[in-house]
């Protein structure tokens, strides 16, 4: 078997590149939760939420383009590689590793659910009396073509595939408003808390922290994709990122602000916890959005997958002392695929999954990990502007990272009690 060399990283990416890749890693099916979070939230709360985790998360995402070249002569490509910058070579790897392990895993799971939601909703809106088909087998289908896609080497290598995914995010996002707004107010209406009981919306409120949180957990590939740019004493890689990345700042909020406010206008409290499953007419937009979806997670899935088969790729090759062979590569990708599949099968929960994700692993790596490295690095002067943003973004995600996983474990609980597994 040929050997293949698992750490050639092609840098000849163009700052468009950045723009659709970060597109795509952040704008996801997430935001289809994200008006059932504004009926936990209400109005008020949930944009200032809305507001402040996309300024928070801005700037975290400027400051990880900054530190990617913080030592002259030096990137750092990878996540972990920047932890150990900032924290020490072991502290580092015991910080940063789990937690974007945890982050790109479990989008993968969610993802795998979400494709196969809009599957089956396809399958349901086009074949009206066609016997229903479960959830797992929609699952299995969507993980056949991981198993071919987990096979291209590299975030060039998937670049065609993310253009697409990014292309369908913001056009499912735009149907999904664009309905909403055709719809308009539902007869009786009501934008009072959508729970009876104290309990309820204490939980409610902990639970959507955690779907919006979701939204924004695209900074776990931002050094991956800064990585394929280009950089020169004269250019340096950030300027070419950070102009991709205010590309996809303006997407996401032309993707999710619309869909938050038209979508929770529309059906208030009892607006499912997917926008597209309220949505039911007109016919073939609502078949076109779920058909855009599933394009979208498919690429999706491959970003975030990407630097999981580096990381294990490197760590057996490096550590284990495998030979780098294309037969390692085949197993290690599809051995990949199988547990995401068998965990997405296992826990076919949407807004449980989005919630519990969103405050207890991402979080951490997209709200306050990276204000807590620049500190350590930058070491800015206690009281200045810098040292108190970073300390805000620091305490509102560690808020997210407490609060959104006690409301989600709640929530996927109740799912669970009346669920089948393997069924």
């Amino acid at each position: 078997m040929a050997e293949t060399n698992i750490n050639i990283k092609p840098r000849n990416a163009k700052w468009c590149y950045s723009a659709f890749h970060s597109v795509t890693a952040m704008v996801g099916a997430a935001v289809l939760g994200f008006p059932f979070a504004m009926s936990q939230l209400g109005w008020s709360l949930g944009i200032t939420i809305l507001i402040l985790s996309w300024i928070c998360t801005l700037y975290t995402a400027w400051q990880m383009i900054e530190m990617h070249e913080s030592v002259p002569g030096k990137r750092f490509d990878k996540y972990h590689e920047l932890g150990q910058h900032a924290f020490g070579e072991k502290l580092g790897l015991w910080i940063v590793v789990p937690q974007q392990l945890m982050v790109e895993v479990g989008i993968d799971i969610f993802y795998m659910v979400t494709g196969a939601k809009s599957l089956k909703k396809l399958h349901e809106i086009l074949c009206d009396d066609c016997l229903p088909i479960k959830t797992t087998y929609f699952i299995v289908v969507f993980a056949f073509a991981q198993y071919v896609l987990s096979h291209l080497p590299s975030f060039n290598s998937i670049s065609g595939v993310s253009l697409a995914a990014a292309v369908m995010s913001l056009s499912y996002s735009t149907i999904a408003w664009i309905a909403s707004i055709h719809k308009g107010s539902q007869p009786g209406v009501q934008y009072g808390s959508r729970y009876s009981t104290k309990a309820g919306n204490v939980f409610g409120i902990f639970s959507a922290l955690g779907d919006i949180a979701f939204g924004y957990a695209g900074h776990n590939v931002i050094l991956e994709i800064q990585s394929t740019i280009p950089s020169t004493p004269e250019k340096p890689s950030k300027v070419s990122m950070w102009r991709g990345m205010i590309i996809a700042y303006l997407v996401v909020a032309l993707c999710y602000f619309p869909v938050t406010i038209f979508g929770y206008r529309a059906f208030g409290n009892s607006v499912d916890d997917n926008i597209l499953l309220s949505l039911e007419k007109p016919r073939w937009l609502i078949v076109a959005a779920n058909i855009f979806v599933v394009v979208h997670v498919v690429g999706s899935y491959q970003v975030y997958a990407v630097p999981v088969f580096h990381m294990l790729e490197s760590f057996l090759v490096e550590k284990m002392n495998f030979k780098p062979t294309r037969f390692l590569r085949f197993v290690t990708r599809n051995l990949y695929v199988s547990i995401t599949m068998f965990l997405a099968i296992t826990f076919p929960f949407f807004g449980g999954l989005l919630s519990f994700f969103g405050g207890f692993v991402f979080a951490p790596t997209t709200y306050f990990l990276p204000c807590l490295m620049w500190i350590c690095i930058h070491k800015p002067k206690i009281f200045s502007l810098s040292w108190c943003a970073n300390w805000f973004c620091i305490i509102f995600g560690v808020l997210l990272m407490i609060l959104a996983p006690i409301g989600a474990l709640r929530q996927v609980i109740l799912q669970a009690k009346d669920h089948k597994f393997y069924l």
